[in-house]
């Protein structure tokens, strides 16, 4: 499931406020300037800093 592109608009990481980019399958957000990953369950982004999984593989 994607998400809309006027979502993706209004959304922003909650660390660094910037830019979140959709995973190529759709299960998770990027911000790739804070080098994270944001799970998206059932079609809701889960955009708290708890559920962050990083990028480089040191949490």
């Amino acid at each position: 499931m994607s998400l809309s592109k006027e979502l993706l608009d209004l959304i922003a990481c909650p660390i660094c406020k910037g830019d979140l980019k959709e995973s190529k399958d759709g299960m998770f957000l990027i911000c790739e300037k804070c080098q994270v990953k944001y799970p998206v369950k059932d079609g809701i982004p889960v955009l708290l800093i708890e559920e962050k999984i990083d990028l480089k593989g040191n949490e």
